[in-house]
């Protein structure tokens, strides 16, 4: 039983009364019988408020969450009494998780139904559990609340962003991925694969007039194309030391798995094969090139367990590893980390020979805080190391991206939230310059 402000003002007037008892002794008696009567009340608020059997409680969410997105998170409370209650509501999603509530509250009808969302930001992939749900509810005379406890542990999964890919869905089916940052989806008018037939625009090049069609229809007939399809595609990932370090509270391991399981969606959904490698000191995962929406699910079981590992990225052996199994040319995106290491030059020289025979893109993500830490003003000897060794860091990633440019290698440097936008309207335009 816990007393409301209410039912504490009702025992705290008992205490005038016994301080009158002093002067009054007869008062005391009254006194005695004001607790007794208030002690009663509180105690039949209490048995009016019912047990906590009188309530459903259930919690619904998503079987997989996404990692680093608003998971919502729906509880749902049928109250089988036959009066209104006034209750709290507390889950016990796991601590690892970010929040935007930990109590919700309402009030609900007789044989009524409240429903309620909250969201969940899981910073981390893995397995995970839910804890029970609590509740505390006030009594009719809203003297007292009660408490319960409603057994709902249950386990969770926390998988990359899938989030993205729902929405991908939605707002393509809608004709406005432009909402998600998309430039464009399909390129009409690129590409050497026939798609329609449509009408002369003043803009077209006559080069693409259907003299046949225009002949049967009397007005001038234009061929239509769309870009190739069954083209090969690799998300290569470096799973080293680097990768480990946060933004925002979220590893950039789980930024680049995001960004390559929304690039493998969106190139199986375009005809093309896509294919997968991890690797650290050594090649970790490889998965062969291929179509359908088979192989997106293969690659998302594959990196729900990638972890990275405290060790300097070998990019000789692993691009070493991918010439030996990809003899086709492909379009190779390469997720790795700029910020320092002396495998670098590795890199450089190996996906310059990589260029040979395939077209690779050197996706980076910009740290924000090395950023911030060579603009921010020096105040002592601490802050100017830092400045210096952050302006260092800088100077080398920009040399690093103007030497592959200068070679011939596409590269992507973004922000940690942009990256998978960035990459999927990359890949998009690309395939519109039938560049792969």
């Amino acid at each position: 039983m816990i007393p409301t402000v209410r039912g504490i003002l009702l025992l705290l007037m008992a205490a005038p009364i016994v301080a009158a008892g002093i002067w009054a002794p007869a008062l005391e008696w009254v006194a005695a019988l004001y607790v007794m009567i208030a002690v009663g009340l509180l105690a039949l608020d209490w048995r009016l408020a019912g047990p906590v059997a009188q309530f459903d409680v259930t919690r619904e969410h998503d079987t997989r969450l996404s990692l680093g997105a608003d998971n919502p998170i729906h509880l749902a409370l049928r109250n089988r009494s036959r009066r209104p209650a006034t209750f709290w509501v507390r889950d016990e999603p796991p601590d690892a998780f970010e929040i935007d509530t930990r109590i919700l509250n309402g009030e609900v009808q007789p044989r009524a139904t409240w429903d309620a969302v909250y969201t969940v930001r899981p910073l981390r992939r893995g397995d995970y559990q839910f804890g029970d749900l609590n509740l505390r509810w006030l009594g009719p005379l809203r003297l007292v609340q009660r408490q319960g406890r409603v057994a709902a542990v249950e386990p969770v999964k926390v998988y990359p962003n899938l989030l993205d890919i729902r929405r991908y869905d939605l707002l393509l089916q809608r004709n406005r991925l432009q909402e998600m940052g998309l430039r464009h989806t399909r390129m009409f008018g690129e590409g050497t694969d026939f798609e329609s037939l449509r009408e002369y625009l003043p803009d077209d090049d006559f080069r693409r007039v259907d003299w046949q069609a225009t002949a049967r229809r009397n007005r001038p007939i234009t061929r239509e194309y769309q870009t190739e399809r069954s083209q090969n595609v690799l998300a290569v990932l470096d799973t080293g030391r680097m990768m480990q370090s946060p933004v925002n509270r979220v590893a950039k391991l789980d930024y680049v798995i995001n960004a390559a399981l929304l690039l493998s969606y969106v190139a199986t959904g375009k005809g093309d094969k896509i294919g997968l490698l991890t690797f650290a000191d050594d090649v970790t995962h490889y998965i062969s090139p291929a179509q359908g929406r088979g192989q997106f699910y293969r690659m998302l079981a594959t990196l729900y367990a990638v972890e990275a590992q405290p060790v300097e990225p070998d990019y000789q052996r692993a691009l070493a590893y991918l010439a030996a199994r990809q003899r086709k040319r492909a379009l190779v995106v390469i997720f790795t980390d700029l910020s320092g290491g002396a495998s670098l030059q590795a890199l450089v020289s190996h996906v310059a020979v990589l260029r040979q025979r395939s077209l690779p893109l050197v996706v980076t993500i910009s740290d924000p805080d090395i950023h911030a830490a060579a603009q921010m003003e020096p105040r002592d000897s601490l802050s100017v190391y830092q400045r210096a060794a952050a302006g260092r860091l800088l100077n080398e990633r920009d040399i690093i991206l103007e030497t592959l440019r200068r070679q011939g290698v596409l590269t992507l440097d973004v922000p940690a939230n942009q990256l998978s936008m960035s990459v999927i309207n990359r890949y998009l335009e690309l395939k519109g310059r039938t560049l792969l």
